[in-house]
């Protein structure tokens, strides 16, 4: 109970609210709510400005799952399965960027894409001899730009959860793997992969839920809210918008009421597909 408490007092009601305020015209500055119906949610199927977001986060979710899980899965194999020195010092090493505020990412990727002295351009201009100066954040496909930065500043979680998965699997399995002449790609294949199923499924719906909802303070320290004609605008960004800049509170509820249907149809497809039943790992 009161487990259930808290979840209903810090989930469920704000969730219920923000619906509440979307049916709503109201300013955030006034006691006065003004019903309007769905007319927000009239204005948001006509804005331009969502289809981009919608776009955009969805960029975020599929290159970070990607970039994600192909990397984390390889190293939690390594440090796990391959009897390197120190592999305690690298997985601390891994999850120091998680530790790390994310403003405090963004700021330090922002001096790192940074046209003049950033390291990227004065790395090309180095190699190449000629003065390089590209705006690697002031350009309308910036958006791929962010996802080095949010694979960099997350991977470490994902690793930690995979570490722990493959050493939750039996040794004796891998022995009678290798008596019966498997090789390590086959082990990773039939051992691994499938019972270490459940910790990838819980990491790549967190990678989707996070993304979601929290990309909003990568994109405004970095891009300054939206980037060049809102190119690295993203639903949860707009939102903030919305509410706090343009005192628009019930217009960020409705947003907010949209990255609820899509996360929950996004997750509820991925847990769907990423059935072991469905998949066929075992």
């Amino acid at each position: 109970m009161p487990t259930l408490l808290l979840y209903g007092v810090f989930l469920v009601y704000p969730m219920l609210k923000g619906i509440y305020l979307s049916l709503f015209d109201w300013s955030g500055g006034s006691e006065t709510y003004n019903f309007i119906g769905l007319e927000n949610y009239k204005n948001m199927f006509h804005d331009e400005v969502i289809p981009k977001t919608i776009r955009n986060d969805y960029i975020l979710v599929i290159g970070k799952v990607i970039g994600f899980m192909i990397p984390t899965l390889l190293l939690a194999v390594a440090l796990t399965r391959f009897r390197i020195k120190g592999a305690g010092f690298y997985r601390s090493v891994f999850f120091i960027p998680n530790v790390i505020s994310v403003v405090v990412v963004g700021v330090l990727w922002r001096f790192i894409y940074n046209p003049n002295i950033g390291f990227i351009n004065s790395f090309i201009s180095g190699v190449t001899g000629k003065p390089f100066q590209f705006a690697w954040l002031g350009e309308k496909w910036s958006i791929f730009a962010l996802l080095p930065t949010s694979i960099w500043a997350g991977i470490g979680f994902t690793i930690i959860l995979l570490i722990a998965g493959i050493l939750n699997i039996p040794e004796s399995l891998y022995e009678s793997a290798n008596i019966d002449g498997a090789m390590q790609w086959q082990q990773f294949w039939n051992i691994t992969l499938p019972l270490a199923w459940e910790q990838v499924q819980t990491s790549v719906i967190w990678i989707v839920t996070t993304t979601l909802s929290g990309s909003f303070i990568i994109v405004s320290i970095m891009t300054f809210e939206g980037g060049v004609d809102n190119a690295t605008q993203v639903m949860s960004s707009y939102l903030y918008a919305q509410a706090f800049h343009y005192g628009n509170f019930s217009y960020g509820a409705t947003i907010g009421v949209l990255i609820l249907v899509i996360a929950l149809i996004t997750t509820i497809t991925l847990q769907r597909l990423m059935k072991r039943e469905t998949i066929e790992l075992t």
